[in-house]
């Protein structure tokens, strides 16, 4: 019996036991800071308001989606927040139920909004306010836990596949609310928003942080800053991570296309969302394995330079089976180097600022690809052909290669750890 008990409170089971319920907290708070995103449910509906009522152009729609986004340009901000100044004794916890119940009511509120540019523009920019908060609890959060049990890249795998799991659903479920009316679109939301409630009250727990004077905090803040500046390998891979993200979008262009030249509804586009975000889960579950085998160098350009080269069959988007092929092999390809370069950033955060850390990167990916979109729209609007906007995104993706021998060395030879295989006996 006391070699029974031993085993199981071994460092690998007592891991294992963490990891477990870590994973819980990251799925379900993965799911709904995503799905209650303006750009991601409400996407398409928001994307038919604007182009069938407010009679939007390629570029102005961009615009509208690069604005409404602000918050999470300013994402740092919030990881300070959470990092730095605890709210009720803990710095996780308060902030997702509080954010949960105001990015609710904000979506409820938008209800009450005219459909003009600017009304649906706050409404927007308000509901990302909320969720900013939120998703920085989460990503903070996973950067904790990977660097805590050395599976950084397997919990970033698994934000990849629950993110690409809302893809897969957003697309049907998206395509309907485009046309069943904007309540539904808001309600839903709403909801959505919402279910981070119980979650945070229920599952995330965390020990109770001292009360500390506003000088502290401020040393705290300074503290992680400092940190921050002076980590290398973060700043290097900021800057890979921006330029990759940055190339010339067709986002925009190609939903004008979906709809103008190919005359999809809503619900086919909606659709073929379902086939890429398939595949996107699949190429996550695909890098859980094969970062334990290879480095992330290997991985990185494997990807990058794939997600290159399947942009070019964009070229060949000319009716629903071809688009249903492309959209797929995309999923799967973008996908798999999405979570690449997420593995890369959360690798090199410097610890005890991991919320902050998170932030910056998603704030640099934020800004970066949308950007893109309004410059491949600004194109669009100026005569720009789709295909060249296929050529100039293909090659600015490519042309980020060169940079990767410059990647910190130590960094870019990083794997997961491989859990121990071992039986806990149990009788």
């Amino acid at each position: 019996m006391a070699e029974i008990a031993a085993t199981a409170s071994s460092p690998a089971d007592i891991r294992n036991r963490n990891l477990r319920a870590q994973r819980l907290i990251i799925i379900f708070g993965v799911f709904a800071i995503t799905m209650a995103s303006p750009v991601v449910l409400a996407g398409l509906p928001l994307r038919f308001l604007l182009k069938g009522e407010v009679h939007v152009t390629q570029e102005q729609m961009a615009v509208f989606f690069f604005w409404c986004q602000l918050a999470f340009y300013l994402k740092p901000f919030a990881g300070i927040l959470t990092d730095a100044f605890p709210i009720f004794g803990t710095r996780r916890r308060h902030y997702l139920l509080i954010s949960s119940v105001l990015a609710a009511s904000s979506w409820i509120g938008m209800n009450f909004l005219p459909h003009t540019f600017g009304a649906i523009l706050f409404g927007a920019m308000v509901v990302n306010l909320f969720m900013v908060m939120a998703s920085t609890v989460i990503g903070g959060y996973l950067v904790e836990a990977g660097q805590s049990n050395g599976a950084t890249g397997e919990l970033t795998a698994l934000r990849m596949m629950v993110a690409n799991f809302c893809g897969l659903a957003q697309g049907p479920l998206g395509g309907f609310l485009a046309t069943a009316g904007f309540i539904w679109t808001t309600g839903t939301n709403a909801v959505v928003a919402l279910a981070i409630f119980p979650l945070a009250y229920f599952f995330l727990r965390e020990q109770p942080v001292p009360q500390q004077g506003s000088g502290v905090v401020l040393q705290n803040a300074g503290r992680q800053l400092k940190a921050i500046m002076r980590s290398k390998n973060l700043w290097m891979a900021l800057l890979f991570i921006g330029l990759e993200v940055f190339a010339p979008g067709f986002n925009t262009p190609l939903y004008y296309k979906q709809t103008d030249e190919l005359h999809f509804s809503q619900q086919a586009i909606g659709n073929l969302g379902a086939f890429s975000g398939g595949f996107a889960i699949l190429a996550a579950i695909a890098y859980v394995p094969l970062i334990k085998q290879f480095s992330i160098r290997v991985l990185l350009f494997i990807s990058i330079l794939a997600t290159a080269l399947e942009t070019l069959f964009y070229l060949f988007y000319s009716d629903w089976p071809r688009a249903m092929l492309i959209e797929s092999q995309n999923g799967f390809f973008s996908a798999f180097a999405t979570v690449a370069l997420f593995d890369l950033a959360a690798r090199s955060i410097p610890k005890g600022c991991e919320a902050l850390g998170y932030s910056l990167i998603m704030s640099v990916i934020n800004v970066a690809s949308s950007a893109s979109d309004v410059v491949g729209s600004q194109l669009a609007d100026n005569h720009w052909i789709f295909a060249h906007l296929i050529y100039l995104n293909a090659g600015t993706t490519a042309i980020v290669l060169v940079l990767l021998p410059f990647l910190p060395s130590a960094l870019m030879r990083k794997k997961d750890a491989v859990q121990s295989t071992n039986v806990t006996p149990t009788g």
